[in-house]
């Protein structure tokens, strides 16, 4: 592959080389287990908090080492490469729950639930889509009442990554009138009477991350948990969005990189007709065009991440990044099992099951579709 050194650094490799470790070491040997169960145990993530690795990304008074864009790329790629999407998912579910806390949480609220979720101490997730809202954001229905010092919770979500296992869950609710106007987050604590999780759902792929649906029956949450301003959550959803869709874009690409490094490997080995497959034409150049599309998509992600980095707003640019990334990840998946053929079908190979963790990718963060509509929007049409 290209040589990447503009965007990763000696720090960057370091953190990737340690984390390359941990993975190598507290990951991949217990990967099958752990989709057969289809959770993570609590003790990884205590392990990567320990590590520093759910550290990396956030603020240093809260348990972090600090933000840096190509760091955090390092670490999550490293991550993937143990080949479970569902892994990545449930140690990730903190970048998709925590920062709104971290940049809109009271002083109280930070210090009360960040470093705890740092350090692995806790887990927390993001609770926003509902049953028959999908990406619809605007229009969902779990409404939170005023009642003094207090919300009163009533309505129901579901995909809800790491809702099984998680302490904490930040919930996009109604607080008022119809529309984007009315949304507002609240931080909702496991144990909260009138909060039910329920069974955990089974799922195409990402096996190994526990998705759960949840209740909520007059659930009484303090107003000091509120996120941010009341009715302005969903500036803080769009926001938390731009970079769930970036590290989607990541996933995808390292779901391609791992699914055309399995194929180049097993095409020097399969022997047919009496010649490896690496000497069949078409096969060459199948892989040929697999490896310049999981090459052109992750200079673009890796383009979009670092004017993010810089400050520059990119919309349009991260819509385009995923979507991009995703259709990528879909081709070289689907080619890769054909390559393999029947052993591509088989859950023993790692291609079967990047074939399955990547068809959400392009589904979770905004869908394929949502991507487009803010894309053609931004062009002004």
């Amino acid at each position: 592959m290209t040589d990447y050194q503009r965007y990763f650094g000696e720090t960057q490799n370091i953190v990737r080389d340690t984390v390359r470790k941990f993975v190598a070491q507290e990951i991949t040997p217990y990967v099958n287990d752990w989709e057969a169960a289809g959770e993570l145990p609590r003790s990884l993530y205590e392990k990567a908090g320990a590590a520093g690795i759910l550290g990396i990304g956030y603020p240093e008074e809260l348990g972090g080492s600090g933000f840096d864009m190509f760091t955090k790329i390092a670490a999550s790629e490293e991550i993937m490469a143990a080949g479970s999407g569902g892994v990545a998912a449930s140690l990730g579910s903190i970048d998709i729950g925590l920062p709104p806390v971290v940049n809109w949480g009271s002083d109280e609220l930070k210090q009360r639930i960040c470093p705890d979720v740092i350090a692995g101490k806790k887990i927390q997730c993001l609770a926003i889509t509902e049953p028959g809202g999908g990406s619809d954001v605007a229009s969902l229905r779990t409404r939170a009442v005023r009642d003094g010092d207090h919300y009163v919770i009533n309505g129901a979500k579901t995909f809800i990554t790491s809702g099984v296992n998680a302490d904490y869950y930040t919930v996009a609710v109604r607080t008022g009138d119809a529309g984007y106007g009315g949304i507002s987050l609240l931080l909702v604590e496991k144990g909260t009477a009138g909060f039910g999780v329920g069974k955990k759902l089974k799922k195409m792929g990402w096996w190994a991350s526990d998705t759960a649906e949840l209740y909520f029956e007059d659930c009484r949450v303090p107003v000091a948990n509120l996120i941010g301003q009341e009715n302005a959550g969903f500036y803080v959803i769009m926001t938390n969005f731009q970079m769930e869709r970036l590290n989607l874009a990541v996933m995808a690409n390292c779901t391609s990189r791992l699914a055309l490094d399995a194929c180049l490997q097993y095409v020097k080995e399969r022997e047919a007709f009496g010649r490896t497959l690496s000497k069949f034409q078409t096969l060459r150049h199948k892989l040929a065009d697999m490896a310049t599309q999981t090459e052109a998509s992750t200079e673009f992600t890796y383009r979009i991440a670092a004017r993010i980095a810089a400050g520059e707003s990119v919309v349009k640019e991260v819509s385009m990044a995923k979507n991009f990334a995703t259709s990528v990840s879909d081709k070289v998946t689907y080619d890769a099992v054909q390559i393999f053929g029947g052993m591509g079908y088989m859950q023993e190979t790692l291609v079967e099951r990047l074939y399955r963790d990547n068809r959400i990718l392009a589904i979770g963060g905004g869908t394929y579709e949502i991507m487009n509509e803010v894309i053609a929007k931004q062009l002004g049409i």
